[in-house]
């Protein structure tokens, strides 16, 4: 059974198509999902993209945060569904409380536009289930407030639970602990800076972004599965 993955395009998001793009090249279907829309139905799995949504006005994601879609993209969250946000939708996960901690403009003031090395170090979520712990990947970064911060107890709390799921190798933007990505207690819900959709093709300097996307074509396709048995 094929799984339909809907990425939601907010005004100024701008990696929709190349995340659809990746997505179908791993067979699996991708459907773009406008951010006025109240309803996910027929949907497997949500991936919330990169860009600069609504402008990245007051500050990333805050605004993106109120829109209509975003109710029922927190409603398939809590029934286990699974949400992916990538760069910019990583920022809209925290803004929404799906996530916690926040994301602050980088160490230096710089953007930030090459190629990162991360080390996945939990496999206990739906981006990362398909990894082992330990392996490194080559996945570009663009963004210039992509410093991961949040309070020690908010720290701790993740290494103990293995929410932790991306680390970078030599850090580049200053987040706390050197985190490149997080999830939620269940898992299913994940924020990763790096875009995996610009590391599909070795082409392009890698083809790791296909891991990742595996993952959540996996957990999408078993939510297919049973939602059709």
């Amino acid at each position: 059974m094929t799984a339909t993955v809907g990425v939601v395009v907010f005004p100024g998001s701008n990696c929709e198509h190349d995340v659809v793009e990746a997505l179908e090249a791993l067979g699996a279907t991708g459907k773009l999902l406008w951010h006025s829309e109240r309803s996910l139905a027929g949907v497997d799995a949500v991936v919330l993209p990169g860009g600069f949504a609504h402008g990245d006005y007051l500050r990333p994601g805050a605004l993106a945060r109120f829109a209509p879609i975003m109710s029922a993209v927190e409603t398939f969250a809590h029934d286990g569904g699974a949400v992916v946000g990538i760069c910019n939708g990583f920022q809209v996960l925290t803004e929404a409380k799906l996530l916690p901690g926040a994301l602050q403009k980088n160490r230096g003031l710089t953007f930030l536009c090459q190629d990162a090395e991360i080390e996945i170090v939990s496999d206990r979520s739906v981006l990362t289930s398909g990894i082992a712990p330990g392996s490194r990947l080559t996945i570009p970064i663009n963004h210039f407030e992509g410093n991961y911060i949040c309070d020690k107890a908010t720290l701790a709390e993740l290494e103990a639970q293995g929410r932790v799921v991306a680390r970078y190798v030599d850090n580049p933007n200053g987040s706390v602990g050197s985190i490149a990505g997080i999830a939620n207690a269940a898992g299913n819900v994940v924020g990763l800076m790096p875009h995996p959709e610009r590391a599909v093709n070795e082409l392009w300097g890698s083809g790791d972004g296909r891991r990742l996307f595996g993952s959540l074509i996996t957990s999408a396709t078993a939510t297919a599965a049973t939602a059709g048995a």
